[in-house]
């Protein structure tokens, strides 16, 4: 969601070392951050009793758990993530339920049985495939005709503050990595309507609808979000290459615009969403 792999390091390989352990170090904040955002999809979803639910990039496990309390006995729920870090706190919160699966692999070619799901969804999963045509054309096959497509993913990095404000500040100090190229897999991936139409489009959905979410993203005491956002977000990779002493200078100039951002003892800043809904002919 917040993170991505330097340009040397393959999505699988990020997720199952150094990022999946971030990711699962930070979980519960992580969690936290995106409840609000969680509760938006879910109710979008409207998962019904006795439906089969396919959650792409499931993480640690709690949208996937709502959906199989609702489907009851007579559906079924599958998770899937391509970090096995992280499915290994899935498996740890959720596993009780008899009706929910997770499984570790790449969703966007993994070979899920054809027809299968009525509902395909993801919270913040699906903007880190290489070809996300061919991803999302693998992953319609999985949905019988008449499925439903519904997941969310984030706007632009120039829509979200609350990632972007504090790299912009540690970028003052330190260079900042290159710019990636257009569509390269990562968080904000996604972010521009005509690219995601485009490629929905192609991979053969119907009725696609795209809705702007907006929401307050609460990322903790001040403390908690220099911290993470030192580890995780995209000044990350930069901070840990850069001199001690230039380091120590980035990541006071991402405390002093953090701390610009406080309310009621916490670090609250903008987030964009796009809420993306469409079918299966």
């Amino acid at each position: 969601m917040s993170s991505k792999p330097p340009a040397d390091v393959d999505q699988a390989t990020f997720w199952n070392e150094d990022g999946g352990r971030r990711w699962v170090e930070h979980i519960d904040q992580l969690e936290r951050m995106l409840d609000e955002l969680s509760g938006v999809l879910v109710a979008a979803v409207d998962a019904r009793s006795g439906e089969r639910v396919l959650d792409v990039g499931c993480g640690g496990g709690p949208t996937s758990a709502h959906y199989a309390s609702v489907v009851g006995r007579a559906g079924e729920v599958l998770g899937v993530d391509i970090s096995a870090v992280i499915l290994e706190v899935a498996r740890r919160r959720f596993g009780h339920h008899a009706n929910l699966h997770f499984e570790l692999a790449d969703a966007g070619s993994h070979a899920f049985p054809p027809a299968r799901f009525d509902v395909l969804t993801s919270r913040f999963g699906v903007m880190f495939f290489a070809d996300p045509v061919a991803a999302f054309t693998n992953l319609r096959q999985a949905l019988r005709p008449g499925g439903r497509l519904c997941f969310m993913c984030w706007r632009g990095i120039d829509e979200n503050p609350w990632m972007g404000v504090a790299a912009a500040a540690a970028f003052t100090v330190i260079p900042p990595p290159p710019k990636p190229a257009p569509g390269t897999p990562g968080p904000f991936a996604l972010g521009r309507r005509e690219r995601l139409e485009d490629i929905l489009g192609a991979a053969g959905f119907a009725d696609l609808s795209l809705e702007g979410v907006e929401r307050d993203i609460t990322l903790g005491p001040l403390d908690e979000a220099v911290e993470w956002l030192t580890r995780m977000g995209p000044a990350a990779g930069p901070l840990a290459e850069a001199e001690p002493a230039a380091r120590e200078a980035a990541i006071a100039a991402m405390r002093d615009e953090l701390a610009r951002h406080q309310r009621g003892g916490a670090v609250v800043l903008p987030g964009a969403t796009w809420l993306v809904r469409a079918q299966v002919g």
